[in-house]
């Protein structure tokens, strides 16, 4: 990940722990439960982006010491 717009990581990380407890304390409108989950599943991709992107870079820095 090296958008700059993208949250790191950790930023993404820790507010989808927020958005999850704000679901499951559950009392939020139907309108506010859909714009969490949207958010969730953003924060989700942003994460996911960034796992991707550290096993990449870990396999390709495995496979030049393997010389291949």
């Amino acid at each position: 990940m090296t958008d700059p717009a993208s949250p790191s990581y950790e930023a993404a990380r820790d507010e989808l722990a927020q958005v999850v407890q704000k679901l499951e304390a559950g009392g939020a409108t139907l309108e506010e439960s859909l714009a969490l989950w949207e958010r969730g599943e953003e924060l989700a991709k942003v994460c996911q982006g960034w796992l991707d992107g550290a096993k990449a870079r870990l396999d390709a820095a495995l496979a030049e010491r393997r010389g291949d």
